[in-house]
């Protein structure tokens, strides 16, 4: 669910953003569908899907269908959830072809263990990332949605979740709780160079840990993909930073690692990074 301007999130919960008027934007503004369409495709490419033959998926976030309605042009059959009665009220008159459930993705999904053999998102999971009410605990709600996530998918499967994280703090509160939950993988970064075109896709893997995709880019060859990686392994920082030297070289490579993992655009590290620069008079 595309969106321009000031972030939806912050006006309210989905529930009530996504009224019949929003609904009706779905169903009718070509630009919107055209969007949701290719987002969606996108992260069908990510999922990397055995060729040629039909998989299960689940669509967190379904909205009005549009996302399901791709995934099942490509032969592939899905079950969407959604918070809001609205968007699926819009997704049941466009009679697609999926099933559509009502629910909080951030109570969990409630699904059987290992029902599907993957799982796409289209800008849904940073509404977690906001409390609505007292109650709401975002690190909470975050690591019910990946638990109940992990669990829900076969061994081995992988789920690509579309995002407009807000900031970098909040990218890494989503990624922290996904590896939490168990997954590993990391987050693809389309276009990162462009303001309009630029794409945050979280890959998450259920089983060992295997490659993760490159972003598009416009960049020429040899110039820098844009990705950043995580594991379940814990990286001791403070333990790390204890005896190095402020703006030495080994206290700038950690400083520009660690902006790395939350997702920041940092320059390559090259034989002049941490250089002491003589003063000028």
């Amino acid at each position: 669910m595309a969106f321009r301007g000031r972030r939806p999130e912050h006006g309210g919960p989905p529930e009530l953003f996504y009224d019949e008027n929003e609904a009706r934007k779905y169903v009718r503004n070509s630009r919107m569908i055209d969007i949701q369409t290719k987002m969606a495709g996108r992260a069908l490419e990510l999922l990397y899907l055995p060729e040629g033959q039909p998989c299960y998926l689940l669509d967190v976030g379904c909205g009005s269908g549009l996302s399901g309605d791709y995934l099942s042009d490509e032969g592939h059959y899905w079950v969407g959830i959604d918070i809001s009665p609205a968007m699926l009220d819009a997704a049941l008159d466009r009679d697609t072809e999926g099933d559509v459930l009502l629910g909080d993705m951030g109570q969990g999904i409630p699904f059987k263990p290992g029902s599907f053999d993957g799982c796409i998102s289209i800008s849904a999971v940073q509404w977690l990332c906001n409390a609505n009410k007292k109650s709401d605990n975002p690190a909470k709600r975050l690591y019910c949605f990946f638990s109940s996530l992990y669990s829900v998918l076969a061994r081995g499967a992988r789920a690509v979740l579309q995002l407009y994280p807000e900031n970098s703090e909040q990218l890494e509160l989503i990624t922290t709780q996904a590896m939490k939950a168990g997954f590993t993988g990391g987050v693809v970064v389309d276009y990162p160079n462009s303001a309009k075109a630029k794409k945050f896709y979280l890959c998450l893997l259920s089983g060992p840990s295997s490659f993760l995709p490159k972003g598009l880019s416009d960049q020429k060859d040899g110039d820098e993909e844009r990705e950043s990686t995580f594991t379940k392994e814990r990286v001791p920082r403070r333990a790390a930073r204890r005896g190095m030297v402020r703006k030495s070289r080994d206290w700038v490579l950690e400083k520009k690692e660690r902006r790395r993992r939350q997702g920041k655009e940092v320059r390559p590290d090259t034989q002049y990074t941490g250089r002491k620069r003589k003063p000028y008079f």
